[in-house]
């Protein structure tokens, strides 16, 4: 396996938040899979805006109007490139909840109808799963769940069945399991779904944070996915979804700036992507993500990915070692992401992330949105560690050590 060539101990230098102590030890920051830290690139772009461009976008045609507006459609045209789409084929939403929400609400109430079928699998974030309820409550489509095995590997077959069947309008997936860091086949998936005229949704919010996702060679109708995730600011999301599957779209919401002309009794909606960005945005932190691509870029997404593996190898070579604790999802970390979801005998996974924080170590207990998965696990929560580009080795053995101090306390 080739060996990652980012340097970690480097790279934490550029996060401010490695510099404070919890319970006077170091920060061991384990939950990334939840919301990633943030560099001072990112910190600094946010803080510049407020300081040298407060203004509103597309509404005025002074300078400081025109300067807002040139860096935040910057930030649109560096995250096409990142993802390799048109900068028009990129709509920026709250987070990936949104944008799954928007799909729901402006293209599926339209292009859907009652007993049409929306295959979704037990992998799914609650994202991914309530929208797709709602709809199906208020039009009466229906969900199809696509089983996993004991692997956590996606059941292919029955989810090939299913699209085989013409009852499936609509394949609804994400790309990385944020619970089991299972990575499903989806290139394949989307082959087959077009060959049967299905539209396919990805849920990128666990993928395109840590490995390179080229759109075009994916194919996908819809892409999803949250800037917190990858180093950069809450409360900014993205909406890929082709050109003309837009224009074909109603708006989500009506307001300012979606629009081109107001009558009284009717509207003229704005071209796209700004038809689905009613109000002001999110506008800082929309060039802080921008900043955040660039730091990302740097380094190199497949670069990221060879250090995750390298990492997810490490720690699952440590804690399978270790009694009365059971491991979810694949073993192979060439078809996992960098997240390990366990549990240890009978020790609840708040109790053990209480052991960790003692330490100064933070990881995520409880269900993780996936109340689903944890229904089809038997289990009613998992401890989580998920990694990142600031992670090292030396960190996962001082988590690893803290697992077996856990044992001792609850003496198994």
């Amino acid at each position: 396996m080739q060996r990652s060539i980012v340097n970690s101990y480097e790279l934490r230098n550029d996060f401010p938040i490695f510099k404070k102590k919890i319970n006077g030890k170091e920060l061991v920051y384990l939950d990334n899979a939840s919301t990633t830290q943030k560099p001072y690139t990112v910190i600094k772009s946010i803080t510049d805006f407020y300081s040298n461009y407060n203004s509103n976008i597309h509404r005025a045609v002074y300078q400081l109007a025109e300067e807002a507006t040139t860096l935040y459609e910057q930030s649109r045209e560096k995250i096409a490139n990142f993802i390799n789409v048109r900068p028009e084929e990129i709509v920026f939403t709250r987070n990936t909840t949104e944008s799954i929400n928007l799909i729901a609400h402006s293209w599926a109430r339209t292009n859907l109808k009652k007993d049409d079928g929306i295959a979704i699998s037990e992998l799914e974030h609650h994202s991914n799963i309530v929208p797709w309820q709602i709809l199906s409550q208020e039009i009466g489509t229906r969900l199809e769940y696509v089983g996993i095995d004991e692997n956590g590997f996606l059941d292919l077959e029955h989810l090939i069945e299913l699209i085989s069947s013409k009852k499936v309008k609509l394949v609804s997936l994400s790309h990385m399991s944020n619970v089991l860091g299972t990575i499903v086949p989806i290139e394949r998936i989307i082959k087959i779904a077009h060959e049967n005229d299905i539209p396919v949704l990805v849920d990128g919010a666990q993928s395109v944070p840590h490995m390179p996702v080229n759109v075009k060679n994916m194919d996908c109708d819809f892409l999803v996915f949250s800037a917190h995730k990858m180093l950069g600011p809450t409360g900014v999301g993205v909406l890929y979804a082709k050109k003309e599957v837009l224009e074909k779209m109603r708006p989500f919401m009506g307001g300012g700036d979606m629009i081109k002309e107001v009558f009284k009794f009717h509207t003229n909606y704005n071209e796209v992507p700004y038809k689905f960005e009613a109000g002001t945005p999110n506008i800082a932190d929309v060039v802080g993500f921008g900043a955040a691509i660039d730091y990302l870029k740097k380094i190199g997404m497949e670069n990221i990915r060879k250090h995750e593996i390298d990492l997810t190898e490490y720690a699952l070579e440590s804690i399978l070692s270790l009694n009365h604790l059971t491991v979810y999802g694949p073993r192979d970390p060439n078809y996992r992401g960098g997240v390990i979801s366990f549990n240890i005998a009978d020790i609840h996974p708040h109790d053990l992330a209480t052991i960790m924080n003692d330490h100064g170590i933070a990881i995520r207990s409880g269900h993780h949105c996936a109340q689903v998965l944890m229904q089809r696990l038997d289990v009613p929560a998992t401890s989580r560690a998920s990694f990142y580009i600031y992670n090292t080795k030396e960190e996962i053995d001082k988590f690893v050590n803290t697992i077996k101090e856990a044992g001792r306390i609850f003496k198994i």
